[in-house]
Parts: structure tokens; C-alpha cells; sequence
């Protein structure tokens, strides 16, 4: 059976301003030093899908930005533009539609654009086993991270204590982020997964789920499917998507559907969510930060600095974050990465959208 690749790439990276903006989401920056973000994503896939196999979901108005990005990698006509932000169920709707209606039934290899992965020849096996079981059982099969300390920044896969002849687990439930407390409670339990947000299953058995627990997402995905290969496909996209219910994969269809296993990765994983994250990325230096660019400090620890374009200097910093860009510059505490976010909101609410 074909395997497929499906990129979802509609994000705004919000938690990476200044240096991600609408038009330049963190998947199209080069966090890592080596490629784009969403490059790195489609390469990890050597080995385990074909080149014609991969495709992208992102939204209109990165889509030409995107085309340029993923040259040679992507076929053009595999680049798939929302015209309309709808959350994950319906971009992976669309995607399974796309598949089904032009390409024929096969396992859908669905991938965040924008997450970091260490050991890529570990990861490729992984993968290369979840392709296999999700063939083999008809099952909705997700990649759960071994949890290294009592994260409350991701969510949770509940699973069963022990593993299937296959190597999965049969999944209990799964948990949205939690508090403290009970993110202990579940590290120590062993029972527990990070959620990583990648996931494997045929495209008609995920329709066969969106038919059955989604009815109203299915009818506007089967109006689209109707015209795909027609001159009237781009209009009724057009005129339909933006009136799909906005629900994520995981509440949709995750946490409903009766056969959900999780493969255990241990690959070195990061989804890169917010500046602070870029610890995963980089050693530090023998004070304890991370640095990027022209710069010089004085008495300066455990801060991660960022410099596009001009040189930065400090004195005196502990746990703060830099960035500067040519239009504008952050300076967080550490600490409070996760609300870069409302500086986001903030501007908006400001009317200034030239820093957006």
C-alpha cells in the first residue's frame, strides 16, 4: 500500500515574535542552523515516503512563501491552501480528500512542520513501525514522547500497562495539559506519553471516522471531493472550506474513535514551542546561555540571546530572553516564554500591524 506524507503547516508561530510574523511562521525560519523548519520535516521522511508522496497543508496566505520554501522538494500541485484557518480536523480532512479522490487509498503520515527531532535514524524506524501498524490494524496510530520531567506544556496519552505483540499500546484516553501535581502523578505512573501531535492511519479509515463522529465536517469534505479534478475545484473550496466547524483532530476524533494505539519514541523531541525551547537546539556556553549572532556580554547567565541583525551586548542578565530583529526587539524573562504570545495580541489590539 502507498504511503503518504502530510505536513501541516498552517501555523503562525506566534510564541516565536518578533522573528516569526503571519507572513513567515516559525515553520519557514531556520531555527536549528541547518534548514527551514519545514524542510527538516519533510527530509526525516526519506526512506519511509517518495518525494511524489509528500504534501503540505498550509493556508493562503503562505502558500506562495511555502511553494518557494519546499522547491524540489514538494510537487507544486502537492502544496494545499486553505482559504481559511479551520483547526486540524478539517486540514487533515482535506488532505485524506485529496489523497483518496486523486491518488487512491494508502497510510497517511501526519506531521507538525515545526518540531525538532535529535536521532533521526531512531525516529525514521519509528515511523517506518507506526506506517506498518496502521496498515496492518486499520487502527488510528499516534507517536507518544516518554515523558523526561513533569511537563505542563503538553498534552497527555493514557495507555495501557502493557504493550501488544506489535509494540504499541492501546490508548485509554487521552489528556490536555495538566498542573503540576498531576503532571508528576503521571511521569511517576509510567503510564503516561507526551502527546507529540503526529499521527498514522489510512485515508479511508480516517473518512470512515469523520463520517461517523464528525457528520458535518464529512458533508463540506465530501462537497470539496465532489469537485477535485474539476475547472470548478479552487471555487468551491473557495465557497465551502471557510464553513467547516472549527475542531482539532484530537477532540474530533482522537479521544472518540474505538481503536487508538500509541508507539513509544524516544528520538530526542522537541516541538520548538518557544524561545526557551531553543535549549533543546544549542549547547550552551560555559555561563549557561544560548547566543545566535554578533554579540558581546558582561556578567551575563543562563540567557538565550538572539541577534538577526545587529550586534547585541548585556550586563548583568540572568534568565532572559533577546531578540532582535530588524524591526523590533523582545526582552522576556525566561520564565514566562509561553506568553510571548500576548505581545502578539497585544499589537493587534494597538492597530499595528506592520510588526505582525
Amino acid at each position: 500500500m502507498k504511503t503518504y506524507g502530510v505536513i501541516l503547516a498552517g501555523g503562525g508561530g506566534t510564541r516565536f515574535w518578533p522573528l516569526s510574523r503571519k507572513e513567515l511562521p516559525k515553520q519557514l525560519l531556520n531555527l536549528t542552523g541547518k534548514d527551514l523548519m519545514v524542510n527538516e520535516t519533510i527530509d526525516r521522511l526519506e526512506g519511509n515516503v517518495t518525494k511524489e508522496n509528500i504534501f503540505v497543508v498550509t493556508n493562503s496566505t503562505q502558500a506562495e512563501l511555502m511553494l518557494h520554501a519546499t522547491a524540489g522538494r514538494v510537487l507544486p500541485d502537492h502544496v494545499l491552501a486553505e482559504p481559511a484557518a479551520r483547526n486540524t480536523a478539517a486540514c487533515i480532512g482535506y488532505a485524506a480528500m485529496e489523497i483518496l479522490q486523486k491518488y487512491g487509498d494508502g497510510v497517511m503520515c501526519i506531521l507538525p512542520s515545526d518540531h525538532y527531532i535529535k536521532k533521526t535514524d531512531v525516529y525514521r524506524k519509528v515511523v517506518a513501525d507506526a506506517l506498518r501498524i496502521a496498515e496492518e490494524t486499520d487502527a488510528l496510530v499516534t507517536l507518544g514522547i516518554q515523558p523526561t520531567y513533569p511537563s505542563t506544556g503538553y498534552g497527555y496519552i493514557c495507555h495501557e500497562e502493557e504493550k501488544r505483540a506489535d509494540g504499541s499500546y492501546a490508548v485509554r484516553q487521552f489528556v490536555e495539559k495538566p498542573n503540576l501535581e498531576k503532571a508528576r502523578e503521571y511521569l511517576l505512573s509510567g503510564e503516561y506519553l507526551w502527546n507529540s501531535g503526529m499521527f498514522f492511519w489510512k485515508a479511508s479509515v480516517i473518512m470512515k471516522y469523520f463520517k461517523e463522529l464528525l457528520p458535518d465536517i464529512y458533508a463540506c469534505l465530501e462537497k470539496i471531493g465532489a469537485a477535485m479534478g474539476t475547472d470548478d475545484e479552487r471555487n468551491v473550496i473557495q465557497e465551502i472550506y471557510p464553513q467547516i466547524p472549527k475542531i482539532s483532530i484530537d477532540y474530533g476524533i482522537m479521544e472518540k474513535a474505538s481503536k487508538v494505539l500509541a508507539l513509544e519514541g524516544d528520538f530526542g523531541w522537541s516541538d520548538v514551542g518557544s524561545w526557551d525551547a531553543l535549549e533543546s537546539l544549542y549547547e550552551k556556553d560555559e555561563y549557561g546561555n544560548i547566543t545566535y549572532g554578533e554579540q558581546v556580554h558582561i556578567d551575563t547567565h543562563d540567557c538565550i540571546i538572539y541577534a538577526k541583525n545587529k550586534l547585541v551586548t548585556t550586563i548583568g542578565l540572568d534568565n532572559v530572553i533577546v531578540v532582535e530583529t530588524e524591526d523590533a526587539v523582545l526582552v522576556c524573562d525566561k520564565n514566562r516564554a509561553q506568553e510571548v504570545k500576548k505581545i502578539v495580541e497585544a499589537l493587534q489590539d494597538c492597530n499595528k500591524p506592520q510588526y505582525l
